[in-house]
C-alpha cells in the first residue's frame, strides 16, 4: 500500500482540522464491545427501520466522527458513522458495483480513477477489476474508518489497499482536489450524505473545481439518496449537477442497508452510460475479463437506468417543485 505522507494542517468548515501525516497518527481509544442492542436508523423524521438482535463490536470516537461496528443476523457486519449506516458485508456489492461499473464501462479506456471517501475499500475493490486502470487514488478523511473496516470488514475491501495501483491519501478530499496536478477518467463520491461534514463537496462550486482534474471524457458517480426519504435533497443535487455537467443520468436499486430504493447518478460532458445496451455491456465486461460480480451484469445495467413507474413519478414531482 502506498500512502501520501505530506505533513500539512488546515482548518476547513466542512471537515475541521486534519493532519495528513499518517505515520504520526495516533488511533483514538476504541471501546471494544460485544453488546446486544437494537440497531435503529431514522432516515427521515417520519421513517424508522432497523435490525433486531444486532451486536456492537467496536465503538470509536475519531477526531471527526463517531464510528461503530456491528454484527447483524441480516446483513453481517456493518459500520455506522455518527449513527448512520455506511457499509455492510451483506449488501455492499450492490452500490459499490453500481457506483463503479456503469461509468467505467461507458468510458472506452479509463486509465486513472479518483475515489473521494471510500475508506472501506469497496469502491477501490471494484475499480481494480478494470485492467486498463493503472492508478486509483482513494482520498479518505478518517484513518480510523480505514483501520476499523480493514479489521472488521475484510470482505468489503478484499485487499484492495494492498494493490500497487491503489494510493490511499488520508486527509481532506477537497484539499486533495485543490492541490493535485493529476487528471482522472473516473471519479466516485463514496462519501457521507450531503447533510454531513461532506456537505461542501455536494455543491456547484466543488463540481466546477472537480472538473479541473477530470479528463475530457471523464464521468462522476455519486449517491443521491432515497426518493422516499430524501426527495427534496435529490432534486437539489440533480439540479446542481445539471448546472455543471452536460449529461446527468440517474440509477436506482434497492439497498437493504439503507432501507429503501436508492438513487445514484452519473455526470459527464460526453459519456452516456444509460445508452449502453445489454449486448454492449456484456461485450465490454468480456473484453475486460470482468467476472464474478454479485449484482451488476448486462441485464441489471439496463434495469438500473430504467426506474420503476412509481419512482419516475416521484422524481418528476420533486423536480417540478
Amino acid at each position: 500500500m502506498r500512502t501520501v505522507r505530506a505533513s500539512f494542517t488546515r482548518s476547513s468548515p466542512a471537515f475541521g482540522p486534519y493532519n495528513c501525516a499518517i505515520e504520526n497518527y495516533r488511533a483514538p481509544i476504541a471501546h471494544r464491545l460485544s453488546v446486544s442492542a437494537p440497531l435503529i436508523f431514522q432516515p427521515a423524521p417520519d421513517a424508522v427501520y432497523g435490525f433486531p438482535n444486532a451486536r456492537r463490536l467496536a465503538s470509536v470516537d475519531s477526531p471527526y466522527q463517531h464510528i461503530e461496528v456491528w454484527d447483524t443476523p441480516q446483513l453481517g457486519r456493518l459500520f455506522t458513522l455518527d449513527g448512520r449506516p455506511m457499509t455492510s458485508t451483506g449488501d455492499e456489492f450492490i452500490y459499490h458495483e453500481c457506483m463503479v461499473h456503469p461509468a467505467a464501462l461507458a468510458h472506452p479506456a479509463p486509465r486513472a480513477a479518483l475515489i473521494l471517501g471510500g475508506g472501506d475499500g469497496g469502491a477501490a475493490r471494484q475499480m481494480i477489476r478494470h485492467p486498463g486502470i493503472s492508478r486509483i487514488v482513494v482520498a479518505e478523511l478518517d484513518a480510523e474508518v480505514v483501520r476499523l473496516t480493514r479489521e472488521h470488514l475484510p470482505e468489503v475491501h478484499g485487499g484492495a489497499f494492498d494493490d500497487p495501483r491503489v494510493e490511499l491519501v488520508i486527509g481532506d478530499a477537497a484539499r486533495y482536489v485543490e492541490s493535485t496536478d493529476e487528471t482522472f477518467d473516473l471519479v466516485v463520491f463514496d462519501l457521507t450524505p450531503p447533510d454531513s461534514p461532506a456537505a461542501s463537496l455536494y455543491t456547484t462550486a466543488f463540481y466546477t473545481q472537480l472538473r479541473r482534474v477530470m479528463s475530457r471524457d471523464a464521468a462522476l458517480s455519486l449517491h443521491l439518496g432515497s426518493p422516499y426519504f430524501h426527495a427534496s435533497r435529490i432534486a437539489g443535487l440533480l439540479n446542481d449537477l445539471r448546472e455543471t455537467f452536460a449529461v446527468v443520468q440517474t440509477m436506482a436499486a434497492f439497498v437493504p442497508l439503507y432501507g429503501s430504493m436508492w438513487t445514484m447518478a452519473t455526470a459527464s460532458d460526453t459519456l452516456t452510460p444509460a445508452t449502453l445496451s445489454a449486448d454492449d455491456v456484456a461485450a465490454r465486461l468480456a473484453a475486460r475479463g470482468i467476472e464474478g460480480l454479485r449484482w451488476y451484469d448486462a441485464q441489471a445495467h439496463v434495469a438500473l437506468f430504467t426506474a420503476p413507474h412509481a419512482l419516475r413519478d416521484k422524481l418528476s414531482q420533486v423536480l417540478r417543485d
